[in-house]
């Protein structure tokens, strides 16, 4: 888990509110100063850091390195706040690093960012040091969480209003569970003429990996991305060729209560999130580069499962193509130009009522 590290350390209008939200998002990494200090020291599950060093907190932050203070608490770990300006500031603090002087580096770059720090992030990450990243603002932090996909070990960031806590979190929340299970197709049928909707994301997908469609909220059929090669068409591992304009696709919720929303696939464009899903139910957050919409035949499946007593039926609508594939009950991905009925595909069951896309209690009828 990444590390955020909440400065605290002066009270501004908002300081209740902020330290409040601090709690209800279990963010308990605070930056302390000696007017703080007292308001945290006796709430056992804050871990509190101070560059004050007269003050008693778990951790001190000193801002040389010949500063190290002696005869400390064993259990007091000593970081590093470094400003680094230039290559040779760089190196000293990887040197430090290795050397293991600080159980962490606090690390601001004003000038220079992303090179810095993807430096930094190759030396480091293997290292018991752990890099923390000074940062200004949401946007930094997912930078800094995301560079070189391994990331700092965690951020510093001084929070000015109660939603940039809440955006933190959602930072963390990037990859969860989906439950898939096996449902079968009772029948299929051609519809000569749709408009299909193809997702391009930013990122690169791999083998297992898709998207949940399906034409209602009742359930989603885990279509797979187009990684495989064939004698005609070359691979777009960015892509999966979803459904129909009509299609719900998942996509992350809003808020830090819910997994994930629905979203029509007519609504897609570039720049919006949907959810990748592997064939365990792995799910993460991706982006959105370009959406494809252009008129094909299309093949509409109807599925079946039984749960728990209940008949859930459901259907899909995808393009008639051999490179179109979703993923049968053992987790291989099969062209649905192959799929008869009585064959069993992944799916996920939905929440069967939803209003603007999100999960509601209300009975709706979807055919």
């Amino acid at each position: 888990m990444k590390k955020i590290l909440l400065n605290f350390a002066e009270k501004s209008d908002n300081y209740n509110e902020l330290v409040q939200e601090a709690f209800n998002m279990n963010f308990l990494n605070f930056v302390v100063s000696k007017e703080t200090f007292l308001e945290f020291k006796d709430i056992k599950r804050i871990t509190t850091y101070s560059r004050d060093l007269s003050i008693s907190s778990q951790n001190l932050i000193v801002n040389d390195a010949s500063e190290k203070p002696l005869g400390l608490d064993k259990e007091v770990k000593i970081g590093l706040y470094y400003e680094m300006k230039s290559k040779q500031d760089e190196v000293f603090i990887v040197e430090e690093s290795k050397k293991g002087s600080f159980n962490f580096i606090i690390v601001k770059a004003p000038d220079w960012k992303i090179i810095p720090f993807e430096n930094l992030i190759a030396e480091m990450h293997k290292n018991d040091t752990e890099l923390i990243a000074s940062v200004e603002n949401i946007d930094e932090a997912e930078l800094m969480l995301k560079t070189l996909e391994v990331g700092t070990d965690g951020v510093l960031i001084t929070p000015k209003e109660v939603n940039d806590i809440v955006e933190l979190k959602k930072l963390l929340v990037t990859e969860f569970g989906v439950e898939l299970i096996k449902a079968e197709v009772t029948a299929l049928q051609n519809v000569p003429e749709s408009e299909r909707v193809c997702v391009d994301t930013t990122s690169l997908l791999k083998s297992g990996e898709g998207m949940l469609v399906g034409s209602t909220a009742k359930g989603f059929v885990l279509v797979h991305a187009e990684v495989f090669d064939t004698q005609f068409v070359s691979s777009r591992p960015f892509r999966v060729n979803a459904g129909d304009v009509s299609a719900y696709i998942l996509v992350p919720a809003d808020d830090t209560d819910n997994n994930y929303r629905t979203k029509y696939l007519s609504e897609l464009k570039g720049g919006d999130q949907v959810l990748i899903v592997n064939t365990t139910g792995g799910a993460k957050r991706v982006t959105v580069g370009r959406v494809k919409i252009e008129t094909r035949p299309m093949l509409r499946l109807e599925l079946e499962i039984d749960k728990q007593g209940k008949k859930i039926r459901f259907n899909y609508i995808g393009q008639n193509a051999e490179t179109i594939r979703l993923v049968n009950s053992v987790g291989t991905p099969i062209s649905i130009v192959d799929i008869k009925v009585g064959d069993k595909i992944l799916v996920h069951i939905g929440p069967e009522a939803t209003h603007f896309g999100i999960k509601i209690k209300e009975n709706i009828i979807e055919r």
